[in-house]
């Protein structure tokens, strides 16, 4: 029965421990549950403002393409550069190429000096018979050469008559109407080149008394007085006759006789320059 009891005590000591320690497990396990009153927190100093952080090119691309445009100022007019600065800084064209050729206009009247390289004579001669003639010098208008010496002109006979057999002249005339130049004819029409023959009335004359004088030492000698008459008569009339039968003097020009001629209207031609 003491047993009993004691082991009664025992096991009720235990469960009573085991109580105890049960009841302030579950105190400390609420106190530790249930946070402590803290107290009021200090009140905090207020953050530094930071600098806004740069936009973005998407950002400013946006702003840019949403303000309005703002005109740019206008420059202010620089003053205007001297006379010898614009010639300075302005370049200078360049010189125009020089002319090679020339219009040039040879005046009526401009006198020609040739020579004649084909012969003519009225005794041969007739009218449209070719003739033409050499420049002897060169031919020079404004400074510039516009017939040099050599050049051909070429014509033709326009006139031609043989002296009588009693009185008259014998008469030639001619004209040129192109001029030959470095191969190539052009037309350069003069004014019109005559000639007379010479005079023979002198020496009709002479004819005409030669034979009076002659007839009259005949006449003299065969009948005196009377018969130098008579043989003066006959010899004049035979030196008339004489005369009657001859005619008058041609007119000749050989080749490289010197003549001058005249432009009758202008010549105009192109002249290279040198």
């Amino acid at each position: 029965m003491k047993t009993h009891w004691i082991a009664a005590a025992l096991l009720s000591s235990t469960l009573a421990i085991a109580c105890e320690g049960a009841g302030q497990n579950a105190a400390n396990s609420t106190a530790a549950s249930t946070p402590p009153e803290s107290a009021p927190a200090p009140e905090q100093a207020p953050a530094p403002q930071t600098a806004p952080a740069p936009p973005s090119s998407t950002t400013t691309v946006a702003r840019q393409q949403a303000a309005p445009a703002t005109p740019a100022p206008r420059p202010r007019p620089a003053p205007a550069p001297s006379e010898s600065a614009r010639s300075e800084a302005a370049p200078r064209p360049a010189a125009p190429p020089k002319p090679r050729f020339r219009e040039v206009a040879v005046p009526t009247g401009t006198q020609l000096p040739l020579e004649l390289t084909t012969a003519l004579s009225t005794e041969t001669a007739q009218v449209e018979t070719p003739v033409s003639a050499r420049l002897r010098q060169p031919v020079v208008v404004d400074g510039l050469t516009v017939f040099p010496a050599g050049a051909v002109f070429h014509g033709n006979v326009t006139e031609v008559e043989r002296a009588g057999r009693v009185r008259g002249r014998s008469h030639l005339a001619f004209r040129f109407t192109e001029v030959e130049m470095n191969g190539q004819r052009d037309q350069a029409r003069t004014s019109v080149v005559s000639f007379e023959g010479e005079a023979t009335k002198g020496e009709d004359a002479t004819k005409v008394g030669a034979g009076a004088g002659i007839g009259a030492v005949i006449g003299g000698i065969v009948g005196g007085g009377s018969g130098a008459a008579k043989g003066a008569a006959i010899g004049g009339a035979a030196g008339a006759g004489a005369v009657l039968a001859t005619r008058g003097r041609d007119v000749v020009l050989p080749a490289g006789h010197e003549i001058s001629a005249a432009l009758s209207s202008p010549f105009e031609l192109r002249v290279e320059l040198q």
